[in-house]
């Protein structure tokens, strides 16, 4: 099949009916031991209505890409690149003309609902703060009126009562269901959902996945979803991106990339969740080894470490996103040794192949196995 190489910054370029533009935003984080770029090169773009997922380990860069768009990192970070939201560039905003944008035009439901509420507020109160923050015209019985109707909404029992409690009143679940309604307040064009299920527990994790739909549902906005697990993804999102090392390696259709994975980062994510169309139980199949250092990355594919189709050529330089099919970008200079292998066992299962051997898929069939030993490539 053939590819079309492009830089990193013009790929998922943005189109002119996008609600958010990001292109090639990069931060870095002046430390002690050296210079961290947590974020590298991250391009996409959003449309209206569209979610997009955002996928990868911890450490991957996938939140402080979110907190850079939404400009609420420290002073010390060094962001470059450009953020658009309905064609205004905001990382030229200063924080006061900034704050017009967020909250109202774009908002954002943090990871951990424990910490998102202000302890001694009523949630109530917070509520109303955020639609007052955004229109004085409205009376604080107005605004009250609106974070009892904002309260059912999300599916909060007796809200008439609730809306005067406290956050410690609440259970993480029904926490995070308020930080949901305050995000949907203003009936914001974009809403960033930065892992809003990872400390809840299985249960109440599909429930606020229900209540994050309607928000998408009565807002209609477009939702940029980050999460580790790929599972949440699947049955949200119509586009993902999977990030490693602070880029984007992957990305795509949902479908194609499940189905037809061409980074074996992509692979082993997909690999290392339980299944349920199995016939029988099957073992979950890791990834080994860590994410790089980002102050001191390894020469060449930052995933070549632990990846099981490294040869020595993976370290010559990182490769590029390369278009493998319509919509549908790796990095991986050896992404055509996936095609058509959809199951990570035959790559990362540790009892079938030994990690040690850098060129395992060539013992696929039809490939040449003289070079398993020596690791080194093909002509």
């Amino acid at each position: 099949m053939s590819t079309m190489t492009q830089p990193a910054h013009q790929m998922d370029k943005p189109s002119s009916g996008a609600v958010l533009e990001v292109d090639n935003l990069e931060v870095q984080f002046p430390t002690e031991d050296g210079l961290v770029r947590a974020v590298r090169g991250v391009s996409y773009s959003l449309r209206p209505g569209e979610v997009l997922g955002i996928v990868g380990e911890s450490g991957s860069g996938k939140s402080v890409t979110s907190l850079a768009i939404m400009g609420l990192l420290p002073k010390s970070a060094r962001v470059t690149g450009s953020v658009k939201f309905r064609g205004q560039e905001l990382l030229k905003l200063g924080d006061r003309e900034f704050s017009h944008i967020r909250g109202k035009g774009i908002a954002m439901i943090f990871q951990d609902p424990m910490t998102s509420l202000d302890p001694v507020y009523k949630v109530g109160y917070q509520i109303a703060e955020t639609v007052r923050q955004h229109d004085k015209n409205v009376s604080g019985q107005a605004a009250q009126a609106r974070a009892v109707d904002l309260l059912e909404l999300v599916g909060i029992p007796n809200a008439k009562d609730r809306v005067t409690s406290y956050p410690h009143e609440f259970s993480g679940g029904m926490r995070q269901r308020v930080v949901i309604a305050i995000a949907m307040a203003n009936q914001p064009d974009v809403i960033i959902a930065d892992e809003p299920t990872t400390a809840l527990d299985v249960t109440v994790q599909a429930q606020i996945l229900e209540v994050l739909d309607t928000a998408m549902q009565e807002t209609g906005a477009a939702t940029v979803l980050i999460t580790h697990d790929l599972g949440v993804v699947a049955g949200v999102a119509d586009r993902m991106l999977v990030m490693y090392a602070g880029r984007v390696v992957e990305s795509g259709p949902v479908d194609e990339v499940y189905y037809e994975p061409r980074m074996p980062y992509t692979l082993g994510l997909l690999g290392s969740l339980p299944r349920l169309d199995t016939a029988e139980k099957q073992k979950l199949t890791p990834i080994k080894g860590s994410p790089p250092s980002m102050v001191n990355p390894p020469p060449g594919c930052p995933f070549g470490p632990r990846c099981p189709l490294h040869i020595a050529r993976c370290d010559e330089a990182e490769p590029p996103l390369t278009e493998v099919s319509a919509g549908h970008l790796a990095a991986c200079i050896r992404n055509e040794k996936l095609e058509g292998h959809a199951d990570a066992t035959e790559f990362f299962d540790a009892d079938a192949t030994d990690l040690t051997a850098p060129v395992m898929a060539d013992a696929l069939p039809g490939n040449d196995v003289s070079t398993v030993a020596t690791g080194e490539d093909r002509p």
